[in-house]
């Protein structure tokens, strides 16, 4: 049985099938997906619709994202974030169009049954964003930091590499897990369209809302398994065209 992780979706369900026939998933394949399932290309709606009939065949653990809490708020108070309508909102919505009410609750008990975080028997840590706390996420303080934080990935990709874990000097709340898994930030921003290693963290989060890919990693060997880039999937389409990340990189 392999465990696969994967990245951020945005509303990608082309990508997402063709990563996972790339894959050659199976129904004895874990899948551990790290958030953000919504928001950015047309299909938010139709992937969660997907994922949901997933989990009926492959065991799957998903994690929720801030653009997923988002959406949440919308299907149980029709309440819009202003900050997630002008970031895929929009588009999430109007791909809900074509579904029925019972179906918006099947999607509604989807959202709210997500998991902040998983914490495996090896002591892997699978998170959307990050985490500040420097007793681990039992004891976050805050919890929003589970969707937003960027601090623990900017610490990872700074760190002077030879710092050995044991030591004064390795940042305390790295110390209670041998490998953090991660999405949120898109490694496009450092003009790397693959998975990013720093540390003991990982990155899958490869900007398919923008103008990457999307991306998984089977968790014992480190094979990297990615989509064609997303954006030329739906040729029709801006996606988050606001983000000026993706007006830089579709110039080149």
């Amino acid at each position: 049985m392999r465990t696969l992780v994967i990245g951020d979706i945005h509303g990608g369900l082309k990508a997402l099938i063709q990563l996972l026939e790339r894959a050659n998933v199976i129904e004895e394949d874990r899948l551990i997906f790290l958030g953000d399932y919504v928001d950015g290309w047309s299909e938010s709606a139709q992937v969660i619709q997907y994922l949901i009939a997933l989990s009926k065949t492959n065991t799957c653990i998903f994690i929720k994202g801030n653009h997923d809490a988002w959406c949440e708020d919308w299907l149980r108070e029709n309440l819009i974030n202003q900050s997630w309508y002008q970031h895929g909102g929009k588009e999430t919505i109007e791909s809900y169009k074509a579904f029925s009410d019972e179906e918006k609750q099947q999607h509604l008990q989807f959202f709210e049954a997500m998991q902040m975080y998983h914490l495996d028997e090896h002591d892997r840590l699978f998170i959307h964003a990050g985490f500040t706390s420097v007793h681990g996420v039992e004891r976050e303080y805050q919890i929003e930091n589970f969707y937003y934080d960027r601090t623990l990935w900017e610490m990872a990709i700074t760190m002077d590499k030879r710092i050995e874990k044991h030591s004064e000097l390795y940042p305390n709340r790295l110390k209670h897990y041998t490998e953090i898994f991660i999405g949120h930030t898109p490694t496009i921003r450092f003009s790397q369209d693959q998975p990013m290693h720093a540390v003991n963290i990982w990155n899958v989060d490869t900007g398919a809302a923008l103008t990457g890919k999307l991306s998984a990693i089977d968790l014992d060997t480190k094979q990297v398994f990615q989509s064609d880039e997303v954006y030329k999937m739906y040729p029709n389409e801006s996606g988050r065209n606001t983000n000026p990340y993706r007006l830089i990189k579709r110039k080149k």
